[in-house]
């Protein structure tokens, strides 16, 4: 035999002259609908975060060590001694600078990155996404897939890059560097894939001024999201004439911007949620109505007050929680289909992810269980908060009143 509150509930969700009633099953549709879209929202800020680590760990560094009172002298000294860290994985020196390249009567300004090219596949997983070959070694360049593009270049053609100091200086002439263009990388992200070309380390030596020595030096580690620990590791064995600085730093105002809007997006987000649970409020409010007579019934049978009111509420827990698992359901379909409706989009004219814009080559998504239930644990609680407003005028109806209604 079923409680008594399990059974008013069941019995006011199934009307006496029809299986389902319609104004149940717009509440329920209203709730689905705001949590599909919470959910969706929320996946793809999620993937946003997600690709954009990935993206910035298969180009960047861990860390990053700069000399504290001008470049690095002695590279090969200190690569070792940070090698010997245990937990890093690669190191390599580097000359990081802007240049101007140009090729086939056109120019770009992207930034050249000259690494040691024995020690480049180790600080860097570009390798892994080319076309042609990884050879920075001598007079050999890779470039960005968009740069390549906007430039007309193709693999094996020879591209000017000419030094800033031509700019910098007015009495003196610095002849460009001519390399020959051994491979293409792609890593379907627009900053990177458009904005940088790598080379040898004395490429960008002779480029820069310098003889010797490097900009800064390169470190992978095992595990990039240990880097507290990896900086103090590091820090502590090349001691404090260098400084360590880690991939969260140096980009922590985008990861910040992504936290907070993502946080901003769920909270506008929840009040179209909550405008539809005030459905299911609705719907409370018009059985406890029309239920007035049964309620003041129940009552002069001596039914207590909490089981009548526990069985209103949880009519409107019924409604909220197959509203919230169909929404879950719809927005977990529609993101598994994504980027097929992306694609049918497309082909209808409407763009709807510009890779110039949003920096990323598709569009991403990510479903966490943290998200759901943070979607979940907020339908749930406006569900019993909203729904209070019909249970308490239930609970204040004297059975006398409700007689004199009917």
């Amino acid at each position: 035999m079923l409680p008594f509150p399990l059974f008013l509930a069941l019995k006011y969700l199934k009307p006496k002259r029809s299986f389902l009633s319609i104004v149940t099953v717009f509440s329920v549709l209203g709730v689905l609908l705001g949590v599909a879209i919470l959910v969706i929202v929320l996946s793809v800020m999620t993937g946003f975060d997600n690709m954009w680590r990935e993206k910035i760990l298969s180009f960047k560094p861990h860390l990053t060590v700069t000399g504290r009172y001008g470049p690095i002298e002695d590279v090969e000294k200190l690569s070792t001694m940070v090698e010997q860290v245990p937990g890093v994985t690669g190191v390599a020196g580097s000359v990081e600078t802007r240049v101007m390249l140009q090729a086939h009567d056109r120019v770009a300004a992207p930034i050249l990155l000259g690494l040691d090219p024995t020690r480049a596949a180790d600080v860097s997983r570009i390798p892994e996404h080319m076309y042609g070959r990884f050879d920075i070694d001598g007079d050999y360049v890779v470039v960005g897939v968009d740069l390549a593009m906007r430039l007309g270049i193709r693999i094996g053609d020879t591209v000017l890059v000419h030094s800033p100091r031509s700019v910098m200086s007015r009495e003196e002439l610095y002849l460009p560097e001519e390399l020959e263009v051994t491979g293409i990388f792609d890593l379907g992200m627009r900053d990177f894939d458009a904005g940088f070309i790598l080379s040898d380390i004395g490429v960008g030596r002779d480029l820069v001024g310098i003889d010797r020595g490097a900009f800064s030096l390169y470190v992978m580690t095992e595990d990039p999201f240990r880097f507290t620990e990896m900086t103090q590791r590091v820090m502590a064995a090349i001691g404090p004439d260098f400084h360590v600085e880690s991939w969260q730093e140096t980009d922590r105002l985008l990861f910040d911007a992504l936290a907070h809007e993502k946080t901003v997006m769920f909270v506008l987000l929840a009040f179209i949620t909550i405008v539809a649970i005030f459905c299911v409020t609705v719907t409370l409010i018009v059985i406890v109505v029309q239920k007035t007579p049964e309620i003041g019934l129940f009552k002069a049978l001596g039914v207590p007050t909490w089981k009548i009111l526990l069985g209103f509420l949880i009519h409107g827990w019924v409604q909220c929680l197959m509203g919230t698992l169909a929404g879950i359901g719809t927005g977990l379909l529609v993101l598994h289909n994504l980027h097929g409706i992306v694609e049918f989009l497309a082909s209808m004219q409407i763009t709807v992810f510009p890779k110039d814009i949003y920096g990323l080559a598709e569009l991403p998504w990510e479903i966490t269980a943290k998200d759901l239930w943070q979607v979940g644990t907020l339908v749930m609680g406006a569900c019993t908060v909203t729904c209070m407003i019909p249970v308490l005028r239930a609970a204040v109806l004297q059975p006398v009143e409700a007689f004199r209604a009917e």
